[in-house]
């Protein structure tokens, strides 16, 4: 698959792979500006994420949504990067100990650090944008911050609650949509493809 930039392309619709809602409400705001028409997956699905790098996930969905509907797909992966943890859970944030909500993921978080000093951590973002063709475009995004002792705040989704970038004093948690994607990993990966399409 060939990597290339988004200048040039005509996109008037395009397919958010993801069953996320949270996402699809996020990209949906963000790409208004392009005058896309976002569409959801419908009957689509999704590939397993087994991927070893947030760009290899993104691009296993975007491709699989791609091919199966003909339109371009953009997807998503991301994930929170704990430093007192080596990095985890990085790629696997959405699978952390194999539990099935973001709470119990929160609480599994909060019992690993609950000895640790050192809470930073970061939040990394990775949007692919695939096209039938093949081709494929990249845009990266990371904020750091620290993890907190607790969640605060009922908004956002997954890890959001229990991260406080730097600078900020409400966590994403308490952020509302539009302060989250000033600031955020996917918020700064969705301003790389903005601009790379004249937006």
């Amino acid at each position: 698959m060939q990597r290339e930039t988004g200048r040039g392309r005509q996109i008037r619709r395009v397919v958010v792979a993801t069953s996320n809602s949270g996402k699809v409400s996020e990209l949906q705001e963000a790409l208004a500006p392009l005058g896309w028409q976002c569409e959801g997956l419908g009957s689509v699905t999704l590939p397993e994420e087994t991927g070893s790098t947030y760009e290899e996930n993104a691009a296993l969905k975007a491709c699989a949504a791609a091919m199966a509907t003909g339109l371009p797909a953009l997807a998503d992966d991301s994930g929170i990067e704990v430093l007192a943890l080596g990095g985890q859970p990085g790629v696997y944030s959405a699978r952390f100990g194999n539990v099935g909500s973001d709470v119990e993921r929160n609480v599994l978080l909060l019992e690993k650090m609950r000895h640790k000093t050192d809470r930073r951590a970061k939040f990394v973002s990775v949007l692919v944008l695939a096209y039938p063709d093949g081709k494929l475009e990249e845009y990266r995004g990371e904020v750091t911050g620290q993890l907190l002792e607790g969640p605060r705040g009922e908004g956002g989704f997954g890890y959001d609650p229990l991260f406080l970038p730097d600078g900020s004093a409400l966590s994403m948690g308490e952020m509302t949509l539009e302060q989250k994607q000033a600031i955020s990993h996917r918020g700064r990966a969705l301003a790389a493809l903005l601009a790379a399409h004249g937006a």
